[in-house]
């Protein structure tokens, strides 16, 4: 029993870094700019996939094992500059006037239309490369009167990325001209284009930095899992109710809220496995019927 829950524990706290990489996008994207954006989960997938063929082709090329590290990253900047900046300039600046049921159904268009170009691109047969996870080998755990034998890469990397994520873009926005720049649109984007801020801009590089850490949460979690179509789906769902539970656009909440769901997730997986799937939702609706704003949110007066 002790085994299993440190196991759990262990699973819990890596699964729940990987969902908050993508979850903080999601949050500082509907933070600043108001749309939730469905397309989140296809930049999870595509991330990761990129990254799997890149550690794929260093391996075909016999170049450093190290270089895999350096594509997780790599594959997430291709990602966040390349389609999030195409993605924000030609869909989204044409609809942020539209109501915001138009905007979903565009973002799940979008998503859409993105899971029929990963399978023409990668195919339906799994991917998986985990040079990265191989390289920095495992650790023992000591665990009550047992021992667990765990990756390296999932008890520290992941983590850590995630924990220095959070910490930097809060003193990015924070300490930032850029970033104050940011909040100030967020807080009120007609007041911050009369003091002469391109709002436009704004919007731009929050959404290309928001779709650069959905893919580098896929890329992260390409060396621990098997890449399959879908995979984006899952994702997006669970980022969604992290979301949630957090408090629409709260950056430090989305931590906890990962922190809770995953681990609720994991537990479910070692000893309840048929309620795997409905835990996290179950966490979600428990905190928002006493917190109805999430546990981060504050009650907001709607401007009309």
């Amino acid at each position: 029993m002790d085994l299993l829950l440190g196991l759990a524990l262990l699973d819990g706290l890596a699964y729940a870094a990987q969902v908050f990489m993508v979850a903080v996008g999601l949050t500082l994207i509907f933070g600043v700019m108001r749309v939730l954006n469905v397309a989140h989960g296809s930049f999870f997938a595509i991330g990761g996939y990129l990254a799997a063929s890149i550690g794929v082709f260093i391996a075909a090329q016999k170049l450093p094992p190290a270089l895999a590290f350096g594509g997780l990253v790599l594959s997430a900047a291709l990602v966040g500059g390349i389609l999030g900046s195409l993605v924000e300039a030609l869909l989204l600046a044409r609809i942020y006037a539209k109501e915001q049921v138009l905007q979903l159904l565009v973002t799940f268009a979008l998503f859409m239309i993105l899971e029929d170009v990963q399978k023409l691109i990668w195919g339906v047969q799994p991917i998986f490369e985990d040079t990265p996870v191989k390289l920095l080998g495992t650790v023992d755990v000591p665990f009550g009167d047992d021992t667990i034998t765990y990756t390296a890469y999932q008890l520290f990397l992941l983590p850590a990325v995630a924990a220095a994520t959070l910490v930097g873009l809060v003193l990015f926005l924070r300490r930032t001209l850029t970033g104050r720049l940011i909040v100030a649109v967020t807080l009120d984007r007609e007041a911050a284009t009369a003091m002469g801020i391109d709002a436009q801009k704004i919007y731009l590089l929050t959404f290309a930095f928001g779709a650069f850490l959905a893919a580098l949460g896929g890329a992260l979690a390409s060396p621990t899992t098997a890449l399959v179509p879908g995979v984006g789906t899952n994702m997006i769902v669970l980022s969604f109710a992290v979301v949630a539970t957090a408090g629409l656009g709260k950056i430090e909440g989305a931590m906890l809220a990962a922190l809770l769901l995953g681990i609720g997730r994991s537990i479910a997986v070692y000893f309840a496995p048929e309620f795997e799937v409905v835990v996290p939702y179950l966490i979600m609706v428990a905190v928002l019927l006493v917190r109805p704003q999430g546990l981060f949110g504050v009650v907001e007066t709607r401007r009309v």
